[in-house]
């Protein structure tokens, strides 16, 4: 059975997925890039079965990618992209479809036998949605070298703990961090 990886770029060391986003990306921008940690995503995004996201993660994505000069952008258009979304009825971006249905039963469809995994891009209401369905086999979080104070964080709103198990961490010469956690089950 397929795994559901969700993998969020914690832009911040106190947990949060986004501030306002001034100062944060003045400081993102900065960084330098680590071609070890391009190639670690590219791995993954390659080796996947399918790319999950809810609608804003989607409009967002759909419109910047497709004409994007980024190392991913290849990857992300050529992919099977399916949406979370009750609201969004047609999906213009190549090989996208729309998951309307029940969220468990949306996932196992997807979790079927087969080769690869499915990544979990976000937003914070799907990723919240997911975790609290307890559907998240593994976590990656490349956490930033960066304290924000105020934002929204990806583990607010969670009903239950859980526990995970690190399989890896990995520094990165630019100061991210990557760890990598399996639901403990």
């Amino acid at each position: 059975m397929r795994k559901l990886i969700a993998w969020a770029f914690m832009y911040s060391l106190d947990g949060l997925l986004a501030d306002d986003g001034t100062e944060y990306w003045q400081f993102c921008f900065g960084l330098p890039v680590d071609p070890a940690e391009t190639k670690q995503k590219v791995d993954v995004y390659q080796s996947a079965y399918a790319h999950i996201m809810g609608r804003v993660a989607y409009e967002a994505m759909a419109e910047a990618l497709p004409t994007a000069d980024h190392p991913f952008t290849g990857i992300m258009n050529a992919a099977r992209k399916v949406v979370f979304s009750r609201t969004l009825t047609t999906a213009e971006w190549a090989n996208t479809t729309i998951a309307a249905g029940d969220t468990t039963e949306e996932i196992d469809k997807l979790r079927r036998d087969g080769d690869g995994h499915i990544v979990v891009w976000g937003g914070v209401s799907l990723w919240r949605s997911l975790m609290r369905l307890d559907l998240i086999d593994e976590f990656r979080l490349d956490v930033h070298p960066y304290v924000a104070g105020e934002g929204t964080r990806l583990f607010d709103d969670v009903p239950k703990s859980y526990r995970l198990d690190l399989v890896s961490s990995t520094e990165f010469s630019n100061g991210i961090v990557g760890l990598q956690y399996r639901r403990h089950r």
